[in-house]
């Protein structure tokens, strides 16, 4: 057999592909964004990480991150409406210091780091700068960021409010960050590079194909 790539896979699966899913593939890639991701630690409530993982699909995110020390969570189908399956999802648990380890995979991938929180040095969310790759960290409702993801990330940041309730639910502020970035980018996020598209591409035509491993095995192609 000879080892796959995306050229292999794609020109394999291609033909059992409608056309109009084709057409929505190449839609959905120019509008896929690696530009801005999302970092969750902890997260507590399954529904509201279900609701922003089906938000953030909506609005072109690609990647979001998972620090899990203490808290599990599994996707609400329901919710997600099928989101979960087009995102690329990184969970950062098998270390000792999963904040640290997620951090430096970021810093790695070229992000600035800013954590949320209600804090007299944060900065908000409409005065960030955009030239550069952010990541922005969630912690949960009750409690927030630990002191760790908060004293490690380049920056604090807050979205401003002005009634009496002191936060927004957690997929709001999600909808609220992105939309407010994507709106300093002249509506638009930096799209992703054309060999990230064709690795997409692939990934997203074995998973829209049935049983696309078996066809692409029949056909000699190692997965």
């Amino acid at each position: 057999m000879v080892k796959s790539n995306a050229h292999d896979i794609i020109s394999t699966l291609e033909e059992f592909v409608s056309e109009h899913k084709k057409q929505l593939v190449e839609q959905v890639l120019a509008h896929r964004t690696r530009h801005v991701t999302l970092v969750f630690e902890d997260i507590d409530k399954p529904h509201n990480i279900s609701a922003v993982v089906r938000t953030s699909e909506c609005l072109g995110i690609q990647d979001i991150h998972f620090i899990k020390n203490q808290n599990a969570y599994s996707v609400n189908p329901t919710i997600t409406q099928g989101a979960s399956k087009w995102l690329t999802f990184h969970h950062h648990s098998d270390t000792g210091d999963n904040v640290s380890s997620c951090y430096s995979q970021l810093r790695k991938d070229g992000y600035k780091i800013y954590a949320t929180a209600l804090h007299e040095e944060s900065s908000s969310i409409e005065e960030l700068p955009t030239d550069q790759k952010l990541a922005i960290v969630f912690g949960t409702e009750a409690d927030g960021i630990s002191e760790e993801a908060g004293k490690n990330a380049d920056g604090l940041v807050h979205i401003p409010m002005y009634g009496f309730t002191e936060s927004f639910n957690l997929s709001v502020s999600a909808a609220l960050c992105l939309n407010t970035l994507k709106g300093k980018m002249d509506g638009a996020f930096p799209e992703i590079s054309e060999d990230e598209k064709l690795e997409l591409k692939a990934e997203w035509y074995r998973r829209i194909v049935r049983e696309a491993d078996l066809i692409l095995k029949k056909n000699g192609i190692e997965i």
